[in-house]
């Protein structure tokens, strides 16, 4: 499929030439073969192997490395995501109980995280079609699960959920 668009070019009012008439964009076909269509889930997992390489060689754990929670900060409660850096580094350093410790949301989300992007990859590479929306209850599923985990992490009886 090749997309065209017309842009009309800006006269150069400065010098008082004329215009030179509009200048036409053509997209061409999307790029084929399997390489090619591996390109997002690629980018996307070396854009995450390098977020893990930073919080993996920035320790998370001294002061001024990484700002505060701005949750945190406002409230002086625990958001959702508190402690989710601390638990990251902690999972590139092999110690997977203090990631718990950390963040359990942060650490159970990884091996879902994992699979999905197994099965865009998988997709990708065998020419399959995109994956379904997310149906609506499944995002209030996610949401629910977040809010719910953020507030008994500051519960007194949910003191172990907190970082």
């Amino acid at each position: 499929m090749i997309v065209a668009a017309t842009y009309p070019v800006a006269s150069d009012l400065t010098s008082g030439s004329a215009d030179n008439g509009p200048v036409s964009i053509t997209a061409g076909p999307r790029p084929t073969g399997r390489l090619a269509a591996l390109a997002g889930p690629a980018s996307s997992l070396a854009a995450g192997a390098a977020v893990l390489a930073l919080v993996a060689l920035v320790d998370p754990n001294e002061p001024g490395h990484y700002p505060t929670c701005p949750f945190l900060a406002l409230t002086g409660h625990w958001c959702p995501g508190c402690g989710t850096l601390r638990s990251m580094h902690a999972v590139t350093q092999g110690d997977v109980a203090d990631a718990a410790g950390f963040n359990l949301l942060a650490l159970a989300s990884l091996p879902v995280l994992a699979v999905i992007w197994l099965r865009w990859a998988r997709r990708s590479w065998l020419g399959a079609p995109r994956a379904r929306e997310l149906p609506t209850k499944w995002l209030w599923v996610l949401v629910v699960l977040a809010v719910g985990f953020g507030v008994v992490r500051n519960l007194p009886f949910g003191a172990a959920l907190a970082p």
